[in-house]
């Protein structure tokens, strides 16, 4: 493979050895597509028939796993992609499209993690000051406008990829031809700090601020405490899907395309393409750790995954989890006898 991800030729000096994406991706691919799969229909049909009525941190959740459904379903063409060789029978418009849904499904995922880490924030600094902020007609209009914006800076990815034939196989670009390349990058880079770097910025200052709040001792009852412990792993949680899922994805495709940009030698040139390379299932595991997150924090969810327990009671655990512990309530340390005697004020948040 040359460094443009066509065939070598005598446009390009560097030829890349690209043999181990015809293991790596189809099997990762695969694996993040039943996983994902799995998960995300479980996590939709809890959201859909088994949480009524939704607070805010529900509805930014649905969206989550609306998005992550999306990017599943196309991992099958990509699976098959790889498989091949890196030949692409289904035309550009479906080569577009797929590239599409992979960048809009990791700025939907970081961008409705922003919104629960934010929603968190205010509920655990600003209790009271911030509750006709957390109801959930806010949260619509902020998930509409996600959506919205994400989809919109994602939209010169429509242009920019593209296919081009070698042979008799076709390669679906996983960035631009080479014409193009230098635009592209600059793309790539504002895209980087407004949809990446921005939030995960103000993540980690939301979560230091959180953790600061947190640790303050304080007369609480046990109740409260397992409250406080249980948004601190979430915080963990959020984090971890950022540093394992995002950051070195981010990184190595911002060198990548660097490097290329400057015709560096091709030892380094090859080094970081396999790096680039081998960071993508992770941007795309998110699919999977996503549904998880929405219950690992807490100790009796995490006993009902074992298999004994079957799949009905990990539902049912699953879905009394969320509504016993909605995040604003355990943020404020209600308690959740205190949770059922005000049911209005839950529903809002």
């Amino acid at each position: 493979m040359n460094a443009f991800g066509g065939r070598e030729n005598s446009t390009y000096k560097c030829t890349f050895n690209e043999d181990f994406k015809k293991v790596l991706l189809p099997v990762s691919y695969g694996i993040v597509f039943c996983v994902g799969l799995i998960l995300n229909i479980l996590a939709l049909y809890i959201f859909l028939f088994r949480i009524k009525p939704w607070n805010a941190s529900t509805t930014y959740m649905f969206n989550l796993a609306i998005s992550d459904m999306m990017y599943v379903i196309s991992l099958p063409l990509l699976v098959y992609y790889y498989s091949q060789g890196d030949n692409w029978p289904f035309g550009v418009a479906l080569c577009k499209i797929v590239k599409f849904l992979f960048y809009t499904n990791m700025y939907c995922s970081i961008s409705f993690l922003l919104c629960i880490s934010i929603h968190r924030f205010l509920g655990i600094c600003y209790p009271m000051k911030s509750l006709g902020w957390l109801k959930v007609r806010n949260a619509r209009i902020i998930s509409v406008v996600v959506w919205v914006i994400v989809s919109a800076c994602q939209s010169p990815i429509l242009y920019f990829v593209t296919t081009s034939s070698n042979g008799d196989s076709t390669t679906c670009h996983d960035t631009s031809s080479k014409d193009l390349f230098d635009n592209f990058v600059v793309y790539s880079t504002v895209d980087l700090a407004l949809l990446f770097c921005v939030p995960f910025i103000t993540i980690i200052i939301c979560y230091c601020l959180m953790a600061r709040t947190l640790m303050k001792p304080s007369a609480a009852t046990a109740q409260t405490s397992a409250s406080k412990k249980k948004s601190i792993k979430m915080i963990i949680i959020v984090l971890a899907v950022f540093i394992i899922c995002f950051l070195p994805f981010h990184i190595n495709r911002t060198l990548y395309y660097y490097f290329r940009k400057m015709e560096l030698d091709c030892n380094i040139l090859n080094a970081i393409n396999l790096a680039y390379k081998v960071t993508r299932p992770l941007a795309s595991a998110n699919s999977c750790l996503d549904p998880i997150l929405y219950f690992l924090a807490g100790q009796t969810v995490r006993r009902s995954i074992i298999p004994r327990n079957g799949l009905s009671k990990m539902k049912n655990k699953f879905t009394s989890y969320v509504l016993e512990n909605n995040w604003s309530g355990s943020a404020t340390g209600v308690s959740n006898s205190e949770a059922r005697q005000s049911p209005a004020v839950i529903s809002k948040v």
